[in-house]
């Protein structure tokens, strides 16, 4: 056999190994994930609250308290998360919010959120329904549809 074909089959071999590794390390997240939904699902109580504010924030800069951010891996410390600033009766909370419903809690509104800890699971208004707030275009989708529109062109949607 040349080198070539060797070398080849030498870097299939290790494209398939790496694949079997990554497929049974994905199965163990996703098992580990599904146990972790369970307990939220479990322990979630709906809870009327203001919203103050939202912001996606480090955990340090939060406001969480220490055994949270102690029991939080080393990596994740530095990710930014969707923390939500609510008052639910007299006290004043920093909540970390789902990342799917993150854009639909409104901003100094009273609601109705499923919170699991200080984790906030899903939310619904009191007063009628929540409306959420188109998001803001960025520049380059800005500029590209003031060129569509100069040229005649119908803009993209």
């Amino acid at each position: 056999m040349s080198t070539v074909t060797i070398v080849l089959l030498v870097i299939l071999a290790i494209l398939i190994v790496a694949l079997v590794v990554l497929y049974f390390l994905g199965r163990k997240a996703q098992k580990r994930q599904e146990e972790q939904q369970a307990q939220i699902e479990a322990a979630k109580q709906t809870v009327s609250m203001l919203i103050i504010d939202k912001k996606r924030m480090k955990l340090k800069e939060a406001g969480l308290p220490q055994i949270v951010i102690d029991q939080t891996p080393k990596l994740m410390r530095g990710s930014k998360l969707p923390i939500v600033k609510a008052k639910v009766g007299p006290q004043v909370l920093s909540l970390v919010c789902d990342e799917k419903i993150f854009d639909q809690v409104p901003v100094k509104r009273e609601v109705k959120a499923q919170v699991s800890g200080i984790y906030i699971v899903g939310i619904k208004g009191i007063r009628g329904n929540i409306q959420v707030e188109p998001k803001k275009k960025g520049f380059f989708k800005q500029a590209l549809e003031k060129a569509q529109e100069k040229a005649g062109a119908k803009p993209i949607k």
